[in-house]
C-alpha cells in the first residue's frame, strides 16, 4: 500500500509539473469489459459495463503529445465453467468485479488542430477486487497488486472539451488461479471518456 501510495504521489506530482508546461483536466466514461481466458475451460460472458473517473494533463508541442493520467475505474466480468454436454451439473457461474487505480500514459500525434490519435501503456493497481461464485465470494483468490497492458485511440478536442475512443488489451493476468483452476486470464476493454480542460 505504501507504494501504491508513492507510486499516486509521485504521478500526481509529475502532472502539477506538466499541467504548468500545457493543460489539466478531469475526465470521465465507461467502458465494456470482458474477461478473457485461454486454453481453459472458464468460458466468458458477454462483455460488462463500467466506468473511470480522475484527472489526466496533457503537454507537449508541433503536433506531438503526451498524455498522463490517474483514473478511479471499476469494472466487471462474468464468465462460467464449461461442462461436458452429457453432464447434468448446472454449469457453475462466475463474476467478478474490479476497483483498480489505472496510471495510463499515452503518446501520440495532433492532425488537423483538433485530431489525436494516441497509445501507450497503462498501469493497474488493484484496490479491492472480488469473485463470486452465485451468491457466495470465492475466497481463495489472489488477485495480483499490479497488472500492464496498452492502450490505443484516438481523441477529438472542441475547445476546452474532449472525446476519446480507446481499445485496451491485457499484457498480464489479474489473477493465477480461479479456484481450484490455473487459468491465463486477462482483462481487454473499450474505453470511452468525455474530459474537460480547466487550465
Amino acid at each position: 500500500m505504501k507504494k501504491l501510495a508513492l507510486i499516486v504521489l509521485v504521478t500526481l506530482s509529475s502532472l502539477s509539473l506538466y499541467a504548468q508546461k500545457a493543460g489539466f483536466g478531469i475526465k470521465g466514461g465507461l467502458s465494456s469489459t470482458q474477461v478473457n481466458f485461454e486454453g481453459e475451460q472458464l468460458v466468458p460472458s458477454d462483455a460488462q459495463m463500467g466506468y473511470h473517473l480522475g484527472v489526466f494533463a496533457r503537454f507537449g508541442g508541433v503536433g506531438f503529445f503526451v498524455q498522463p493520467e490517474v483514473l478511479f475505474t471499476q469494472t466487471s466480468g462474468k464468465f462460467k465453467l464449461e461442462l461436458p454436454p452429457v453432464s447434468s451439473i448446472t454449469p457453475t457461474q462466475y463474476e467478478a468485479k474490479f476497483n483498480r487505480l489505472d496510471v495510463p500514459v499515452m503518446a501520440g500525434f495532433k492532425m488537423l488542430k483538433i485530431i489525436r490519435v494516441m497509445a501507450g501503456p497503462i498501469a493497474s493497481f488493484n484496490i479491492d477486487s472480488s469473485l463470486k461464485e452465485a451468491d457466495t465470494t470465492v475466497k481463495n483468490i489472489d488477485f495480483k497488486n499490479a497488472t500492464f497492458g496498452y492502450q490505443a485511440g484516438v481523441g477529438v478536442d472542441l475547445g476546452n472539451l474532449s472525446f476519446e475512443g480507446k481499445y485496451e488489451g491485457g499484457l498480464s493476468n489479474f489473477t493465477e488461479n480461479v479456484g481450484s483452476y490455473t487459468t491465463d486470464n486477462r482483462l481487454n476493454q473499450w474505453v470511452l471518456s468525455v474530459g474537460f480542460k480547466l487550465f
